[in-house]
């Protein structure tokens, strides 16, 4: 991928799960589990980790990996990234989350594919495997043109299946009316510094999703669709979860 970063915003705070990112899990912090398996899914894509705090930054030069400390008042991790970026140069940028620690190459190498199309940004997206995620508000649906690019993003349950009264069934998710998505993201280098300068927008602030800004204000956004969900520690129920696919890991290993 020419010319291209990833670039991981990692912020100490937490509201859900204070402190996630220095975590231990079986002795090593959640963000060198993230940096580890970033590192070897995609080892010819330069990795750099936009940090707000010095402790992070210890902990992730300390192992070898590259850091740029950020303003921590910046209001959310695009702004960091784009900080970090105006150091770092890259023509296209990649933004894996600092607490999804089962990212894989295709996902990140889908996204590469995906900005090449020519659109400013771009997403990924996954069918959703039961209706009962459908209709969790805290599982955003992404609904695409023929074009696959974004039409909408929202937490609720879009678009509404009128005929049946709003209830949907599993073969009608598996029609492709909707997707599930993931918190992966690129970006062209003069879009991302653009997009920090926009002010936030109105239906971002009703919906709480930041790529929402990006729609508003007329810009496209290409969707890529993997079969591949993310898994992110979000709550230390999360860690658990982790844990459990690190221990089937190693059981298919042997």
């Amino acid at each position: 991928m020419l010319n291209t970063a990833i670039i991981v915003p990692a912020r100490l705070a937490s509201t859900r799960f204070p402190r996630k990112l220095l975590h231990p899990i079986r002795g090593k912090p959640l963000v060198l589990w993230v940096a580890e398996r970033i590192a070897a899914e995609v080892p010819d894509v330069p990795l750099y980790f936009a940090v707000d705090d010095d402790e992070l930054m210890w902990v992730l030069t300390s192992r070898g990996y590259r850091t740029v400390l950020t303003d921590p008042a910046h209001p959310s991790g695009t702004d960091r990234i784009a900080e970090a970026n105006a150091s770092i140069g890259a023509d296209f940028v990649i933004n894996v989350q600092a607490d999804e620690p089962l990212v894989t190459a295709e996902q990140i190498r889908a996204l590469g594919h995906q900005i090449a199309r020519g659109c400013p940004m771009a997403t990924l997206a996954t069918p959703f495997p039961r209706v009962e995620d459908y209709r969790n508000s805290n599982q955003v649906k992404v609904v695409l043109s023929l074009q696959g690019e974004a039409v909408y993003f929202s937490r609720a349950c879009i678009p509404f299946a009128r005929d049946s009264g709003g209830d949907v069934t599993d073969a009608w998710l598996a029609a492709g009316h909707v997707y599930r998505h993931l918190g992966l993201y690129a970006y062209r280098a003069e879009f991302l510094d653009q997009f920090c300068r926009l002010p936030p927008g109105r239906l971002e602030t009703i919906e709480k999703l930041e790529q929402l800004r990006v729609l508003e204000n007329g810009f496209r956004i290409a969707v890529g669709l993997t079969d591949q969900p993310t898994v992110g520690v979000d709550t230390p129920a999360d860690v658990v979860e982790f844990e459990r696919r690190l221990d089937a890991s190693a059981g298919r290993a042997t």
